[in-house]
């Protein structure tokens, strides 16, 4: 999906070689992406075609061997922007072979979590993606320390472990 794909160059993915994660801990992101109104007015088809881009991506990456994992923890009853991302991770996410789970907020509560979504690349790098109160993107940061590094990636796999395959969930 866009708003989750790093803003650094396009050589950030060709470099990645083994694993990308995602956390995802926002209710709400980006109100006015056009493919959410779209999705809002039922043109579900329309709202996942916009993210074509990403789904070629991680085809692309899936292909090379690259695991890429998303891990959504959300409220419930859910929001109707995460039901809009749960509508179109069949066709965007999961058709490019990215594996998706969603983890509800009650049963995080006794994980130790960062502060905002992230990405790790290879176990080594990522980047946090920073976001306004209204859900508007205020930019990423990149994450080098390994300290930091460490802390994500054990917080991704705590809700990894816990979260409901993408599959198997079913919203409330």
């Amino acid at each position: 999906m866009s708003r989750t794909v790093p803003t650094r160059t396009e050589d950030q993915w060709s470099r990645v070689t083994m694993s990308a994660v995602h956390l995802e801990m926002r209710d709400s992101y980006i109100r006015d992406d056009p493919a959410f109104i779209a999705w809002r007015l039922g043109r579900v088809e329309e709202a996942s075609a916009a993210y074509q881009g990403w789904t070629t991506r991680v085809k692309e990456l899936t292909a090379r061997g690259v695991v890429v994992r998303r891990a959504r923890i959300i409220s419930e009853p859910i929001s109707d922007y995460c039901r809009f991302e749960y509508d179109v991770t069949g066709p965007v996410n999961l058709a490019g072979g990215e594996l998706v789970r969603w983890l509800p907020r009650r049963r995080a509560s006794d994980i130790a979590l960062p502060g905002n979504d992230f990405w790790i690349f290879d176990g080594s790098h990522g980047k946090f993606n920073h976001f306004t109160g209204d859900g508007s993107s205020a930019g990423p940061e990149p994450i080098t320390d390994p300290r930091v590094v460490k802390l994500c990636a054990d917080a991704f796999e705590a809700v990894w472990e816990r979260a409901i395959p993408h599959e198997e969930y079913k919203p409330v």
